[in-house]
């Protein structure tokens, strides 16, 4: 019976925040949440195209850096002691530097994922879990991002001998199941590597902004976050 009293306590003090929260979406117009979600959508979307789409942007960041792929990655140590540590050196540079170039064009089809983001999609993105400015992005823009990327990955790739022998040893090792499928082509393992890294600097940010909007830099961001 001791316990009942701290209990109770625990319960009204949960019950007290949540109708706080709720009181404070209310407060709200449906006007103003959609332009903070976009706000956040924008600020997101700013933050990974700036922070990827420029030289050493994904090569000199270990959180997004993309490795040598598939079993390539696993045989790099015996690549260097043959005296291969050169072209494994020139592959991941190729890699990166087309992430980068990829993702430097990402910022007109966010800006439009933006634009087409409807009220129940902006309801949808405040209430939702901690990263759903990203799943937005990724459900609304994965396609048009991946139709983008891969001309743009290919030009880069196409300049070394590398791409072209990486993909027939590759694709014959995908066939004896050595490698994962998706890996098997060169150009689509970067360009999906390009978005999974543009994604991960979005999560990021939003992380920021819900964590802390106060230090958002935006007063409708401000008012809409802190309110959640």
């Amino acid at each position: 019976m001791s316990h009942l009293p701290k209990l109770f306590f625990t319960a009204l003090v949960f019950l007290i925040a949540t109708l706080a929260q709720a009181a404070g979406l209310d407060a709200i117009s449906s006007g103003d949440a959609a332009a903070g979600v976009k706000a956040a959508l924008t600020k997101g979307a700013d933050y990974a195209v700036s922070s990827l789409g420029k030289d050493n942007g994904f090569l000199g960041n270990s959180r997004v850096r993309i490795p040598l792929p598939g079993y390539l990655a696993k045989a790099e140590s015996a690549l260097r002691m043959f005296g291969m540590g050169k072209q494994a050196d020139q592959l991941v540079d190729t890699m990166n530097h087309a992430a980068e170039n990829a993702v430097a064009e990402a910022r007109p089809i966010l800006g439009e994922s933006i634009k087409k983001m409807t009220i129940q999609d902006a309801k949808a993105i405040l209430t939702g879990g901690e990263d759903s400015v990203t799943q937005y992005f990724k459900r609304t823009s994965s396609d048009q991002l991946t139709a983008r990327f891969m001309p743009i990955v290919k030009a880069e790739t196409r300049k070394l001998d590398l791409a072209e022998q990486y993909n027939k040893f590759a694709g014959k090792a995908a066939s004896a199941g050595l490698v994962d499928k998706k890996s098997a082509d060169l150009d689509s393992y970067v360009t999906q590597k390009a978005m999974d890294g543009l994604f991960l600097m979005i999560a990021e940010e939003e992380k920021k902004i819900r964590s802390n909007p106060l230090a958002a830099g935006s007063e409708l961001l401000k008012s809409v976050f802190g309110a959640i």
